[in-house]
C-alpha cells in the first residue's frame, strides 16, 4: 500500500507578509532601521558637503565694480548657485570664468578672442567645461597656430557694461585680436532700467539712484543653507523633482508664457517692465552704447562680430525672425566683421526634436544645458576656428 505524502508547505500568501510586515513591533523595526541609515546618510553628506565648500561659504564669486558696475572675483575657486544647481566655479587672475586658478597675461602668445555676454555666455549653472566658450578654448588649444578664447561674460551684462568693461580692459593693456559680442534678448531691458550710474551720458547719469553693483538683486549669490551643507541630497532631491516634472507632464512651465526679461520682442510686452527709459529709450540706449564699443575697437584696430541665439519662450513662440535679429543685422553693416544669427539654427533643432526643450536647455530655466551649449560651439567653431 502506497504511503500517503507528507503535507507539502504552502506559500505564505501575500497579505499574510504585509499583516507580518506591518505589524507593531515590526514596523517599529523598520522605520527605526529606515531612520538609521537615513541619519548616517544626512551625515556623510553633511560632512563631504563641509569638505568639498570648505571657506568658500563666506567668499562669493560676484563682485560690484566701480567702473562696470558688477563681475567675477578674480582667482576665484569654490562653488556658485544658481536656482537650485550648486555647481564648481574657477575663475583666472582677469576675473574670466575658467577651467582653474591661473595667470593670464596681459599679452597673449596665440591669437586671442575674447567673448563678452551675459549669463548665457558665462554659462550660468554649468561648469566651464561644458560651456561653448570652455569648448572652444579646448579646441583652439589643438589647433596650429592656436588660438585663445577668453570669457568675459558676466549674468546681467548689456551694452552699457560691454562698452565699460571693454574700455576698462583695454586700458589695463589687455591685447586681444578679436571681440565676440554675444547680445541677448534681455539687454533692451537692463538698457531701459538699469546701469545708469556708470553711463556716461549725462542724460541717463541723472536718473542715477542706486550705486554701481546694487543691480541686478539676483547677481550677489544667494546662500542656501540646505544647497550647502546637503549637496548630495539636494542633487537627489533635483533628480526626483525632475522626473516628476516630466511624469505629471509639466517640463516645460518656464516657457508657457511671455517672459518679461524679453517682452520687447513680443506683441504685448508690458511697458512697467521697461521704466524709466521705455523699450524705444531701452533701444536707443543699447544702440548708443553699442556704438560707442564698435567706435572703441575700430580706433584699435580690433574687430567685432555680434551674435545672436533664442531664448527658449522664443522658440516656443515660434519668434523666427525676431525683433533682436533685426536690431543687430540692422547694426552690423560698416561696424562688424560679421553678424552671426543662430535662430534658424536653433529652430532647425526645435523642428527637428519634440523635446527640444528639454535637450537645448535648463529644465525650469532660461539657459542653454550642456547639450545647449555644445551647439553653441558646434555653430561658432564653424566661424571662428574656420
Amino acid at each position: 500500500m502506497k504511503k500517503p505524502m507528507p503535507d507539502q508547505p504552502t506559500s505564505r500568501p501575500f497579505t499574510s507578509f504585509v499583516k507580518a510586515s506591518f505589524a507593531p513591533r515590526r514596523l517599529l523595526i523598520n522605520t527605526a532601521l529606515f531612520l538609521y541609515c537615513l541619519a548616517l546618510f544626512l551625515l556623510f553628506d553633511f560632512l563631504y558637503s563641509a569638505f568639498t565648500m570648505g571657506q568658500e561659504r563666506e567668499r562669493s564669486a560676484r563682485v560690484a565694480d566701480p567702473v562696470y558696475d558688477h563681475g567675477l572675483a578674480s582667482n576665484f575657486d569654490g562653488y556658485d548657485i544658481w536656482g537650485e544647481a550648486r555647481y564648481r566655479l574657477f575663475t583666472n587672475s582677469l576675473g574670466f570664468k575658467d577651467g582653474s586658478v591661473r595667470e593670464v597675461p596681459l599679452k597673449g602668445s596665440s591669437r586671442r578672442i575674447l567673448l563678452l555676454g551675459d549669463s548665457f555666455t558665462e554659462a550660468i549653472g554649468v561648469p566651464y567645461e561644458n560651456s561653448f566658450v570652455g569648448l572652444l578654448n579646448r579646441a583652439g588649444e589643438r589647433r596650429e597656430p592656436k588660438v585663445e578664447f577668453l570669457d568675459a561674460g558676466v549674468a546681467s551684462y548689456s551694452p552699457s557694461i560691454y562698452y565699460k568693461k571693454v574700455k576698462y580692459l583695454l586700458d589695463r593693456g589687455l591685447q586681444v585680436d578679436e571681440v565676440v559680442l554675444l547680445s541677448d534678448s534681455s539687454d533692451v531691458e537692463d538698457e531701459a532700467t538699469s546701469y545708469f550710474c556708470i553711463d556716461d551720458d549725462p542724460n541717463y547719469q541723472k536718473l542715477c539712484t542706486a550705486p554701481p553693483g546694487a543691480f541686478p538683486p539676483a547677481t550677489p549669490l544667494k546662500r542656501d543653507f540646505f544647497i550647502d551643507h546637503f549637496a548630495v541630497t539636494n542633487r537627489v532631491r533635483i533628480w526626483l523633482k525632475r522626473w516628476a516634472q516630466s511624469a505629471l507632464g509639466n517640463r516645460r512651465r518656464a516657457i508657457e508664457q511671455d517672459h518679461n526679461r524679453i517682452g520687447w520682442t513680443t506683441p504685448n510686452p508690458d511697458p512697467a517692465q521697461y521704466r524709466p527709459l521705455g523699450i524705444e529709450g531701452g533701444i536707443a540706449r543699447s544702440l548708443q552704447n553699442m556704438t560707442k564699443l564698435s567706435e572703441l575697437l575700430a580706433s584699435r584696430g580690433i574687430p567685432m562680430t555680434i551674435v545672436v541665439y533664442p531664448w527658449a519662450q522664443q522658440i516656443a513662440q515660434n519668434d523666427r525672425d525676431s525683433r533682436q535679429v533685426k536690431l543687430w543685422r540692422d547694426f552690423c553693416p560698416g561696424r562688424c566683421k560679421v553678424f552671426i544669427d543662430l535662430f534658424p539654427v536653433f529652430f532647425a533643432a526645435a523642428d527637428a526634436d519634440k523635446d527640444w526643450y528639454e535637450h537645448l536647455y535648463i529644465l525650469g530655466d532660461d539657459h542653454f544645458s550642456a547639450a545647449g551649449n555644445r551647439m553653441m560651439f558646434e555653430e561658432l567653431a564653424k566661424r571662428l576656428l574656420p
